[in-house]
């Protein structure tokens, strides 16, 4: 109860969000359920993260397993839905995520498909105080989740090793966004439940920058993801007026 109790007064730990994503425990794996604009993100998120990570690290994007060797942090990790494709590239990865529920989920699944993923329930916060460190840093769509973003962002870049590399994905915070995201995404196509958002709490690309300049890394690249409607697909994008991705690093 002690561990509980220390990881729900992290400063990012928003326990409403973490309730709400526990209540949806059982449905990450369902493409056709709640998770399923996650799943059809994952593509595009995992192009993006392979790409720049063999950059980074000069290894060969050709391989079945171009991350073989990286020791890899998922924050954030869900059921696991980014866990297992870096697991099945080669990367050595830990996953956390605050709610139980759902680490309960993601390690049943990834025991299912005979994967070894070391998943944990804990907060960034109370791991980046062990002193831990990684050579790669993930954490997607989980930015606008989180009550103190200085906080976790600082977390980050602490838990990244120097020479290490931070992928992360949010929303930007435009009038676009809220069309789309918002007013679209929850209240007209219904993608996602209403109030999974708050659109107060979408990042502008500079606000990330500056977050992650502050704990000692430094911000390297921007994508933009838009939706294809008649494809029911993601691409990667110039625009990332709604949805974009980020690769920093830090420095040695």
């Amino acid at each position: 109860m002690a561990e509980e109790n220390d990881m729900a007064q992290a400063a990012s730990i928003d326990r409403n969000e973490i309730e709400r994503f526990a209540e949806m425990a059982a449905e990450w794996w369902d493409t056709n359920g709640a998770m399923a604009p996650l799943h059809r993100l994952n593509p595009t998120r995992l192009q993006y993260s392979r790409d720049k990570l063999c950059a980074h690290f000069d290894l060969d994007t050709a391989g079945l397993h171009p991350l073989n060797g990286l020791t890899l942090l998922d924050v954030g990790c869900g059921g696991g839905l980014l866990s297992e494709p870096f697991a099945r590239m080669g990367a050595l990865v830990t996953a956390i995520d605050a709610g139980e529920e759902t680490i309960a989920a993601a390690k049943a699944h990834a025991e299912g498909q005979g994967l070894e993923v070391d998943y944990r329930a804990m907060a960034a916060e109370d791991l980046a105080a062990t002193g831990a460190q990684f050579d790669v840093v993930v954490a997607m769509e989980v930015i606008e989740h989180v009550a103190d973003v200085a906080g976790f962002m600082a977390s980050l870049v602490s838990l990244t090793r120097p020479g290490g590399a931070l992928l992360l994905a949010t929303m930007n915070r435009t009038p676009k966004s809220f069309l789309q995201a918002i007013v679209g995404a929850e209240y007209v196509l219904r993608w996602v439940p209403v109030g999974t958002h708050d659109w107060r709490r979408f990042q502008k690309p500079a606000e990330l920058g500056r977050y992650l300049r502050q704990g000692g890394a430094e911000l390297r690249n921007i994508t933009g993801m838009r939706y294809l409607p008649r494809r029911g697909e993601w691409r990667l994008s110039r625009d990332a007026g709604v949805n974009y991705l980020a690769y920093a690093a830090r420095p040695v």
